[in-house]
């Protein structure tokens, strides 16, 4: 056994078992990686403290290779030769952190005792690279078991791929992954990894590599990237749905749809919130009012085209969640098509009153949603499905009665032209740009996206022009022309006005309002 000396790199991989990539539902084709700073650096026995303000804090058990040799442009046949030792990793994570710097996991994974190595090395002479095998305890219990004979990629090819890129020096360390089984760890947790070579002579082991979890103190601050959590992170960090249900129900994590553990709320720009009073406002007005209203801002392409109701009359209200899918291609569709996809993550994952939309790139010639899918989002609660693809088992899902604005019927599979990708991602929806938490109101004209900082002033000039073309209408049910009643020419604007102060002035609810000012705006 060896003692272990500070690195100069530390290299982690990001996937790398097959029990993960299974979790995680997608194989990658070629490593990828990020670097972890020194000062991330931990050791057995010590503490690892979960930030102020965030609440998925989650543990990596992995194997650690030590570089002896440097090496620089090797082969993989000889990427072992370069590896002097081997110990244990805990890759500790911040998933309140990952969108703040995705891939790169700076602040994610760069937090100081973050990477805890120990307690000693093992010397590599006569062991393979296959031999080793890596076990994580968390509160006593075994949570993740896996050995290097299952790896995608090999300790020597990890070695031979980052020498094409930079020297790796003595003492470096590579983290080699994580199989399943990572998931979230709390305050007064214990966490404990152990790398073994169990076949080899005497079974030599790292022992115990110990950390306790405490709960930090100090908040993050204005001048960067908050923390920030949704549902879908929730349920990744955990490592399923039914992990989290299970924490939930041991008091261990906050249920979905929940607050963070602090929700530090600048009080000057509360966060928007699709209020009952908001909620009840849109429903009352045409798409075609607030494609007005938008128009008057300067948003001209915010209606999504090409789709209509499976129900006559159907209206949906509600946030935006989102799923795209990219062309049908068979490696792509092995990798990301089955398990636990991103299909069926976002429709396990959209939340009451939410709407789910779906990037098909205006694909109608087969299904990206059915009925057993549709009556999920329903038993979820979801306001609505809107999708530029087709529907599959049409009447069925017009059966269930959760309104679907789509391009159709198509009775094929997914696969016949998608594969399902990424979820809680901006994607194009009928030629219109959708983020997550945009507001989507959709009636007999189609479907209109409203960002969320217009909502409160758009629909209230829409309730006003809405009240204004209702009394121009009882006008012209009463047998008066046109010509300048619609647009209102002056008179009929005096007239409009008159009205309706007389109406408010006598306890009506002012529903009559502002008359539109140019022919365009009746559109």
């Amino acid at each position: 056994m060896t003692a272990i000396a500070t690195p100069g790199k530390i290299i982690a991989v990001h996937l790398n078992y097959p029990s993960r990539a299974a979790q995680r539902g997608r194989t990658p084709a070629q490593p990828s990686y990020f670097l972890k700073p020194q000062s991330s650096l931990g050791e057995s026995g010590g503490t690892v403290e979960r930030p102020a303000g965030t609440e998925l804090l989650a543990f990596e058990g992995e194997i650690a290779l030590v570089i002896g040799e440097p090496a620089r442009h090797v082969s993989p046949a000889d990427g072992w030769s370069h590896v002097a030792a081997v110990t244990a990793a805990n890759d500790l994570g911040l998933y309140d952190l990952r969108a703040a710097d995705k891939g790169s996991n700076v602040r994610s994974k760069g937090g100081d005792g973050f990477t805890p190595l120990g307690p000693v090395a093992i010397p590599v002479d006569g062991i393979g690279q296959g031999d080793w095998r890596v076990r994580t305890w968390v509160n006593g219990e075994l949570v993740q078991e896996d050995t290097s004979d299952t790896l995608l990629f090999d300790f020597g090819r990890l070695v031979a791929d980052l020498s094409q890129h930079f020297t790796l020096e003595t003492g470096d360390v590579i983290l080699t992954g994580t199989p399943a089984g990572s998931t979230v760890v709390v305050p007064g947790d214990v966490v404990e990894v152990e790398v073994d070579a169990p076949t080899a002579p005497g079974a030599p082991s790292t022992g115990r590599l110990v950390t306790t979890v405490t709960d930090g103190d100090v908040a993050f601050g204005e001048h960067g990237s908050r923390p920030a959590v949704d549902d879908l992170q929730r349920i990744e960090a955990w490592g399923s749905a039914e992990a989290h249900a299970s924490a939930v129900a041991a008091g261990r994590a906050t249920p979905l749809d929940g607050p963070r553990a602090d929700d530090p709320t600048d009080a000057a720009e509360p966060p928007f919130e699709l209020t009952d009073d908001l909620r009840a406002q849109l429903s009352s007005v045409a798409v075609a009012t607030l494609s007005v209203a938008l128009r008057k801002r300067g948003y001209h392409d915010v209606f999504i085209e090409g789709v209509v109701a499976n129900h006559p009359g159907d209206r949906i209200v509600g946030r935006a969640r989102t799923l795209r899918f990219i062309p049908a291609r068979p490696d792509l569709f092995a990798s990301h098509g089955g398990g636990y996809n991103a299909q069926k993550r976002a429709f396990d994952t959209v939340g009451e009153g939410e709407v789910l939309v779906v990037d098909a790139r205006g694909e109608r010639g087969t299904g990206t949603v059915g009925d057993v899918l549709a009556l999920r989002a329903k038993v979820r609660g979801a306001a609505g499905i809107v999708t530029d693809g087709g529907v599959r088992d049409f009447d069925a899902v017009a059966e269930i009665g959760i309104p679907v604005f789509s391009q159709g019927p198509h009775p094929s599979v997914l696969g016949r032209r998608h594969v399902p990708w990424e979820t809680d991602v901006t994607i194009a929806c009928g030629g219109t740009a959708v983020q997550p938490g945009d507001v989507i109101v959709g009636d007999g004209d189609g479907v209109i996206v409203i960002p969320p900082h217009l909502v409160a002033e758009v629909v209230a000039e829409a309730a006003e022009q809405d009240a204004a073309d209702a009394w121009v209408a009882e006008r012209v049910a009463e047998g008066r022309p046109v010509d300048g009643l619609f647009p209102m020419d002056r008179t009929w604007r005096e007239q409009y006005e008159r009205e309706r102060a007389a109406a408010e002035a006598a306890g009506d609810d002012g529903s009559a309002g502002r008359a539109p000012t140019t022919a365009e705006e009746e559109e």
